[in-house]
């Protein structure tokens, strides 16, 4: 049995929003001192759409698809859509990862939310009561 999903192996081979976003609206970064992963999401948000996503990643093949994956995941959708993102969606749209490299999928959504909050501080009047 493969360790990697064909899924997995396509995106941490061709990642897709990888660079960054000049002007971003929101832009989260999270780290995994146990690993040495690093993620940061730059978000462009227009009239509360995620028009455009980017990502930069310093990690393994695991961390690299998953942030690939979670970018594709929450590319033209409504913010709140991509607020609600978990890191089990992001696994299980690479059709899973080995149970010690979960921590990758947690990592992307991590740094969605921490860009989506950035976003918020940022525009305050966005946020809508849940």
């Amino acid at each position: 049995m493969a360790l990697y999903s064909e899924k997995v192996m396509d995106h941490f081979r061709n990642p897709r929003n990888v660079g960054t976003i000049e002007n971003a609206d929101g832009v989260g970064e999270v780290g995994n001192a146990r690993c040495g992963d690093i993620m940061k999401i730059y978000l462009k948000i227009d009239d509360g759409i995620i028009a455009d996503v980017k990502f930069e990643t310093f990690g393994c093949g695991s961390a690299i698809a998953s942030s690939s994956m979670a970018t594709e995941l929450i590319k033209g959708k409504p913010v709140s859509e991509a607020m609600a993102l978990t890191n089990k969606a992001v696994a299980e749209a690479l059709d899973g990862l080995p149970d010690y490299k979960m921590h990758c999928s947690v990592l992307a959504e991590e740094a969605i939310k921490n860009a989506l909050e950035d976003y918020y501080s940022k525009h305050p009047e966005q946020r809508k009561d849940e």
